[in-house]
């Protein structure tokens, strides 16, 4: 997909292609965007494991002074629908930030997908699928604000490694 073609949010197939277009679209060659910030309550319905996202994310990751910044209520499913993602994530704890929303917002949280040059996905219904996808610096700046103000309320969580005795 690129820039002219914007996705369209209309199931939750469509949903899984338009969070790959916005991260296609943080990550291309060129761009400015050193952060990509995505919230959701769970992440249960994102391609995290999708290896069209981790084989261009790694690379991504890897050009240095980048940042995946990921905030939910919990991450509880993440384990057991994403197990691809999670074993990834262990070569990337320093540039994987996930956190833990404040407790007073977490049933409120959009489902969001942010990054520094104005892409956003942002699934607007869950119950029925519909979403809004732009890339509009204008537009996606007061989100960015807001989850940037809620990032700094949030507490870390999600280790990449549990330890026990």
């Amino acid at each position: 997909m690129n820039d002219e073609a914007l996705p369209v949010i209309d199931s939750r197939r469509r949903f899984g292609e338009a969070v790959l277009w916005g991260f296609a679209r943080a990550m291309r060659e060129g761009g400015r965007s050193r952060r990509i910030l995505c919230v959701d309550r769970d992440f249960t319905e994102w391609p995290l494991d999708d290896p069209a996202l981790l084989d261009p994310l790694t690379a991504w990751l890897r050009a240095g002074q980048r940042q995946l910044v990921l905030l939910a209520a919990a991450y509880d499913e993440v384990p057991r629908r994403h197990a691809r993602f999670v074993a990834w994530r262990r070569s990337f704890t320093h540039a994987v930030l996930p956190y833990a929303a404040p407790e007073d917002v977490a049933a409120t949280l959009p489902t969001l997908l942010l990054d520094d040059d104005g892409t956003c996905v942002r699934l607007i219904d869950a119950v029925h699928w519909r979403g809004r996808v732009h890339a509009d610096e204008r537009e996606a700046r007061p989100w960015r604000e807001q989850i940037d103000a809620l990032v700094q309320r949030s507490e870390p969580a999600f280790p990449a490694q549990t330890l026990g005795l």
